[in-house]
């Protein structure tokens, strides 16, 4: 089973974002949530983007390098939206990643000074109109990396977070199929 770091998206470490940690965890593998907010929990996404920015983008993917310390080795790196920065960050940067599996967007791999490493395994999981993501990014990295992409009709943002107005039950649960399917293969 898989050693799985999974960060939160700009709201925060919402109900949701526990609830889809919880039914990894019920699969067999072992999930650590970090709160990289450090507790603030946000009702909008213009709020809680409005909340990193006066933070920094950078402390924000900081915070999240160091909760991966003391974590096995080859262990999974995921994120939700904001938390993609974190999870990117540590698979781009981290001989000991084995995988990451990035929830709602991605960044260019020149973000963290390089291409996408050989031996990380690679998911994405992205709304097609979603107006806070860049489908074309995903694509370009995905391919980059020869990953796994998966792109998911609709507009809305946040459909894996059952504590958000986006919330779809159905694209959730492809989600989290997909997810427990790439994480089976660790």
């Amino acid at each position: 089973m898989a050693d799985v770091i999974l960060f939160h998206h700009a709201l925060g470490l919402t109900d949701g974002v526990r609830a889809f940690a919880d039914d990894i965890r019920a699969a067999g593998h072992s999930v650590v949530t970090p709160d990289l907010y450090e507790g603030a929990i946000y009702g909008s996404i213009d709020d809680g983007v409005a909340h990193a920015e006066r933070v920094g983008f950078e402390v924000i993917a900081e915070r999240g390098a160091a909760c991966a310390e003391g974590l096995a080795d080859r262990f999974v790196v995921a994120g939700f939206s904001l938390g993609i920065l974190p999870a990117q960050r540590l698979a781009q940067t981290r001989p000991d990643v084995g995988a990451a599996i990035l929830y709602h967007d991605a960044v260019p791999t020149s973000t963290f000074g390089g291409g996408w490493p050989a031996g990380v395994d690679l998911q994405i999981h992205i709304v097609e109109d979603d107006e806070w993501a860049d489908l074309g990014t995903a694509r370009a990295v995905a391919a980059e990396a020869g990953g796994e992409l998966f792109v998911y009709p609709g507009s809305a943002h946040l459909v894996a977070d059952s504590s958000f107005g986006d919330y779809d039950e159905t694209l959730a649960g492809l989600f989290l199929a997909r997810t427990l399917a790439f994480l089976a293969t660790r």
